[in-house]
């Protein structure tokens, strides 16, 4: 079936690899607290994955879900290969996906153990870069600015905002990057902030104002509260956006990403604000329900009908 034609979404921010292993016992039987200060362990790993991730990566792969028209704008290095293939095997447009030379994709390794304690590390390879993306050329009547280096998150949004082209600002895990002044500075071009409960305390500490003030220098703010839905701020109203249902909650990986990704795809349809929140809450809702944030395989056609049965919304028809 033939998706209705979408304007295009510049979607600023990360492509990465994430390795997930498992280790088959608990972190605090191997680790002596009196010998921190020299520590030296080796986990054997059995269960090991690999997962598609990053955020811009992760919001194309759902706008595509949508018959979305994506514009990924990010940093990748010469490992990338697959990832771009796969990208564009989906209909993605990578023309906007810089190769870096000699440098690896960004990538998180995560070992877990049975008390689902985690260890991480982050290499950030590429992702360093992508102050050097320029999108000055890149199709986009919306596009978001999302987790990414410090200086290109700016770069990106003062590109967009020299355009003329509206975008979100999407802090996730940059948080602790941004200083109150950064913050004001970025919400200072911005159309739309989203983040998620925890991230609106910190946004409001660091800014000293509340949501419903930041809100209204903006066309809209966004807040992700989890299985309890989200609160849209816009227009001098907070409206409550009921959550959908998920048929089973197995992995939160990449769910607020999949959320904004329905989000951005109801702006690029036209809709209002509360209906494109809808969409994200539905988009959420499907991507739980599947381990990692691009192994769920739903239908445009299935979308359409759980929008549907939902919240009483359609999505367009060819």
């Amino acid at each position: 079936m033939a998706h209705p034609v979408t304007a295009p979404v510049i979607i600023c921010g990360s492509v990465a690899f994430d390795t997930i292993m498992v280790f088959e016992g608990r972190f605090q039987e191997h680790i002596l607290p009196d010998q921190v200060h020299s520590l030296s362990v080796s986990f054997l790993v059995p269960s090991m994955r690999k997962e598609y991730g990053g955020c811009a990566g992760n919001i194309a792969y759902n706008m595509r879900l949508l018959g979305g028209t994506p514009v990924p704008v990010a940093t990748v290095g010469e490992d990338a290969g697959d990832y771009l293939r796969r990208m564009r095997d989906q209909g993605t447009n990578t023309g906007w996906v810089k190769i870096v030379p000699d440098t690896f994709t960004a990538q998180c390794f995560i070992t877990t153990d049975l008390a689902d304690n985690q260890i991480t590390a982050f290499h950030p390879g590429a992702m360093s870069a992508s102050a050097t993306n320029d999108l000055s050329e890149a199709p986009g009547a919306w596009g978001i600015v999302a987790p990414d280096a410090k200086d290109g998150m700016f770069a990106h949004a003062r590109r967009l905002h020299a355009r003329g082209i509206p975008f979100i600002f999407d802090l996730g895990q940059a948080m602790p990057l941004f200083s109150g002044e950064d913050l004001e500075q970025m919400l200072g071009l911005a159309q739309v902030l989203t983040v998620n409960d925890y991230e609106a305390h910190v946004v409001e500490q660091r800014t000293g104002r509340s949501m419903a003030d930041i809100a209204r220098g903006l066309q809209a703010a966004v807040i992700t509260r989890g299985e309890q839905g989200s609160t849209l701020l816009t227009g001098g109203r907070e409206i409550s956006i009921a959550p959908v249902q998920a048929e089973a909650v197995v992995d939160p990986t990449g769910c607020g990403d999949a959320y904004r990704a329905g989000l951005l795809y109801g702006i690029s349809l036209g809709w209002q604000w509360e209906d494109s929140c809808k969409l994200a809450s539905l988009m959420g809702a499907i991507k739980i329900a599947s381990r990692g944030p691009q192994n769920h395989h739903t239908t445009r056609e299935e979308i359409g009908a759980l929008l549907e049965r939902s919240y009483g919304l359609a999505l367009p028809q060819a």
